[in-house]
Formats: C-alpha cells, structure tokens, sequence
C-alpha cells in the first residue's frame, strides 16, 4: 500500500530534490513530444491525409518505448473506417429567391455548406426553406420545435445552442443541453426528413467566432459512414452568419429580428419562409480507414476491469492561410493531450508494482470532426462496456502556469468527485465545483461518447494562477492572439508547463487509486447517463 500511496503522489513524500529532478525530466518529455507531433511535417494532423501515416506510426513507437502492449487483436491500430468528402458547390454561392427579392450568400464570407453522403454529386432542387426555431424535439422539456411542420424535403434554417441560453427558466438555462449542438441540430433535422439545414451563427451561443466554423470546414469534411451511404442524413449541412440570415430572411419579407425572439419564447411555432433554392454539391468522396492508437498496460489481480485514459491525436491540417500560414499544427489542440497520454504510461509502466485493474491508453482519431474516433471505440469497444470503470480524457495539456485550485467541471453527477477531491488535496491544492456549460463544453470533447455509453468520466483542472501577476505577463506573451483551431496554436519554447503537469500528475494519482482500490464509480441519481450504465450490469 505504500507503493501506491507515494505514486499517488508522484513522490511527495520523497525529498525536494528529487521531485524537483522527477518534474524535469517529465517537462523535457512533454516538450519534445509536442514540438515533434504538432511539427510542419505533419501537416497539422488530419486524418485521412497523406500526414496520418507518419502520425500513427509516431504515436505507436511512443506507447511501445512507453512499455505497453498493443490492445487492438494484436495490434495498436483500432481500424476506423471514415468517409472523407471535400464539396464544391455550385457557383461558389447559394441563391435564395423570395417573394421580396433575391438573396445571394457568398460561400466562406456569408456560408459555409458540406455534404456528409458518399454520392458524388449532390442536389437539392427547387427546396422550400423554413424557419424551425432551435431545431429542437426534447419531449421532456416540452419543446418540439417541428410540432405540426412537415420538412420533408425542405431546408431548414435553425438557430444554434438551446432555449436556456436567452431564459434561465428554460431547459438548462445558460448550460447548453445536447439539444444545443450543432450535430444534434442536424441529427434531428435528417429524422425529420429535410433536404438540407442552415444554423444561423452568432458568437455568444455559439461560443466561437465565425473564423472557427471556416477553420473546421476548410478541405475535406469527415465523418463515420453507415451501411446507407449516410443516405439517411440530410443531404447538406451547413451554417449562415447573422448578416446572411438578415438577407434570407428579408427575402422573405420576414423581420429577423421578431422572428428570433418569437422562437427563443415556449409555444413558438415554426413557419415557411416563402423561399426556393437549389442547391448543388459536387463531391470528391474518399472512403478510407483511420485509426485509434491503442496500448494497454495490463493489470493483476483485477486484469479484467479497465481504465480508459484518452486523448484526440487529430487537428485540423491544413486550410485557409492567417498571416501567411495555412498548416494548423495543433501544438495545445491536442499534441500537448497525447504527450500527456504518453507520459502517464511511462509512469504507470514504471511502477515498482504493476497496477490490479488495467489501464488502456486511446489515442482517438477525427475529434475535430465531431468526436469521431471516440464515437467509434463507444460503439466498438476493445473491452466490455460493462468491464471499463472510468474514463480520463485528456484534451490541451500544453501551456499552463502553476495553479492554487483545481475546479471540477459538471460537479455532482458522478460520485467520482470525491476522487479529485482527495487527488487535488495531496497536491496541496483547493477544490471548487462547476456546472458551467454554457459554451456547451461537455458535448465538444471526447469524454461525451464515454458518457454516452454510461461509462462516468473525470472532469477537472487547475484553476486561479499561484502568481496572477506572472500569469497575466506570461499571457502577453501571445501577442493577444486566439490560437484555438488557428494556424498559430504552435508550440513555444517560452511554454509554461508548472500548471500542465500539476493537472497530469492530478489524473495519474487519480487513476491510479482506481485501478488499485476495485471500486466502480456510479453517476449520481437524476444523471442523465446513469440509465445507460445501470442497463450494463
């Protein structure tokens, strides 16, 4: 018990000089991981590209030098079968023709529109628009905003996040409901029938700027592929800026403006906007296979339970130049995530005792590309749903100063706070809680496919820089630039990594109390993924 005790604390016990030495060695690891991974030859990591295999074959030599075994039928690769579709449309614009004039949208300025179907050429002929407010049917807010509306065929104009976000009395209030993203918007708009779907961006409920929706559509769109061809789906997706909507919408003789506050009120009633377009997509289709990397490091007494730590190896590649440079190399989003990965293996591995539980390192593909690759291994696990105890998922693990707190995100719907609790306090640190989901953060990141499936995730990090003076000129050293999903998310050797590895050794002390003391976490009463977990057992 000792044994664990002082790797639960990552030798704190031990003497000064020696953690001191342990942090070192653990920094320059985390550096060159990440100045090697988020490098221009790989080509900002996208899946599927001609970059992926160097990748894979990087992120695999790093699980074998860290001891672990491969965990996928012999193999490190969890194949991931993907569709990779680059759309053209027609014109470079979509016309809208109204009873009050005609609006032209100007495709990247004013919308961007994908196809997600393996047809190489899609059309949509002739398509009625109408306005569906949120988008949304959630039976148990009271809420279907196609009540009565037959879409069949039509395009769909919705707006992003949900209800709550403008009335506190609704759903969530401002803590976005899947309801709010948009894959559900346009999930429940294929259900629905329509031909395609249009989500009115605005920053605030979005909670990024219009420049990230063009980032995360430059090239190639990817997802999963059914056995339809993705048939099922509507035929476009897309998004409109706020201007374009005020064009459509003025085409139709419609105020945007009472048009938006009716939909955000109960008993909004969704109506046809008296529009036609037509609409069409040429499609370069690629159906080919990504993959998740996949170590495991087994266990003892308890080989046959697993913990999951995981963390996205994708970025966005590269697209539209900023300041002459277009290669997205994701150095925090998320290099600085599988060099975390990697480096908690090393220290699993390295134990003077082996662990009893296993512990299976995923590095998943195509996150930014909605969560793909985790999306696959929930629908595909290596190892029984039933048997996996907790997810740890690791996404931006790079620059971050020293912390006084730790603040647990989502708190109370599983009762494995009280493991972070107890993790933060043998750091020294203070603990807060939070149910902030405004921005929607819950939906945007690989723990949501392990939630889904009922498997209780971990959610935490540091909080309130030691030296608040030192964080703000260290921040300065950005320049005032947002690097997130931009060409200048690189890796710094000015980079600040006190706080990032407070936050790793914060995942490996809990983790490794899991895999030592047998107990299965259990989501709390009224979680609404504990159903799905009690169903497993």
């Amino acid at each position: 018990m000792k044994k664990v005790i002082l790797g639960a604390l990552l030798l704190a016990a031990a003497s000064t000089t020696m953690q001191a030495q342990v942090q070192s060695e653990d920094e320059k690891y985390l550096r060159t991981y990440i100045k090697e991974l988020s490098a221009d030859q790989y080509g900002g990591r996208k899946p599927l590209s001609v970059h992926e295999g160097p990748v894979l074959e990087y992120i695999t030599a790093k699980f074998k030098e860290a001891g672990l075994e491969p965990a996928a039928g012999g193999s490190y690769l969890q194949k991931v079968p993907l569709l990779s579709v680059t759309p053209h449309l027609r014109n470079n614009q979509i016309v809208v023709n109204g009873k009050k004039g005609k609006a032209t949208l100007k495709y990247w300025d004013e919308t961007v529109v994908w196809s997600l179907r393996t047809e190489k050429n899609v059309k949509v002929t002739n398509a009625d628009y109408v306005f569906a407010g949120f988008g949304i049917n959630a039976p148990e807010f009271g809420w279907n905003d196609y009540a009565g509306l037959d879409v069949k065929g039509k395009i769909v104009v919705i707006l992003v996040n949900d209800p709550g976000f403008y009335d506190d009395n609704l759903f969530k209030g401002k803590n976005m409901t899947y309801y709010g993203r948009w894959t559900y918007k346009y999930e429940e708009a294929s259900r629905q029938g329509a031909a395609g779907a249009l989500i009115i961006h605005d920053t605030a409920p979005a909670s990024y700027d219009w420049s990230v929706v063009q980032n995360s559509r430059a090239g190639a769109s990817i997802s999963v592929v059914s056995d339809q061809g993705n048939k099922e789906l509507v035929a476009f997706q897309g998004w409109v800026t706020g201007d374009a909507a005020k064009k459509i919408f003025t085409a139709a003789g419609v105020s945007l403006d009472e048009s938006l506050a009716a939909a955000k009120k109960k008993g909004f009633k969704s109506f046809p906007l008296g529009l036609k377009s037509t609409i069409e997509i040429t499609n370069d289709v690629v159906l080919a296979e990504s993959a998740n990397v996949a170590g495991v490091l087994p266990g003892t007494t308890l080989k046959d339970e697993y913990i999951i730590y995981s963390a996205h190896w994708d970025h966005l590649g590269i697209g539209q130049a900023v300041d002459g440079d277009s290669i997205y190399n994701g150095a925090g989003d998320n290099a600085s995530g599988v060099a975390a990965l990697n480096l908690l293996a090393k220290r699993f591995h390295d134990l003077p005792e082996r662990p009893k539980r296993s512990i299976l390192f995923l590095a998943v593909t195509a996150e930014e590309s909605g969560l793909l690759g985790s999306e696959y291994y929930s629908k595909h696990p290596i190892y029984p749903l039933k048997k996996t105890v907790v997810n740890l998922n690791v996404d931006g693990a790079g620059d971050k100063v020293a912390t006084k707190g730790v603040v647990i995100s989502h708190a109370g719907m599983a009762d494995t706070d009280q493991y972070i609790k107890d993790a933060a306090a043998t750091q020294g640190r203070t603990v807060t809680t939070s149910n902030d989901n405004r921005g929607g953060g819950f939906y945007r990141s690989d723990h949501f496919n392990f939630a889904k499936v009922g498997i209780p995730v971990i959610l935490a990090s540091g909080r309130t820089p030691v030296d608040s003076v030192a964080a703000k000129k260290h921040q300065e050293l950005y320049g005032g630039k947002n690097t997130y999903h931009q060409p200048s998310d690189e890796y710094h050797d000015w980079w600040d990594f006190s706080g990032s590895l407070q936050d790793i050794y914060l995942f490996y002390g809990i983790g490794l109390r899991l895999a030592n003391d047998g107990y299965f976490p259990q989501w709390a009463e009224g979680a609404e993924f504990k159903p799905v977990r009690d169903a497993t057992k």
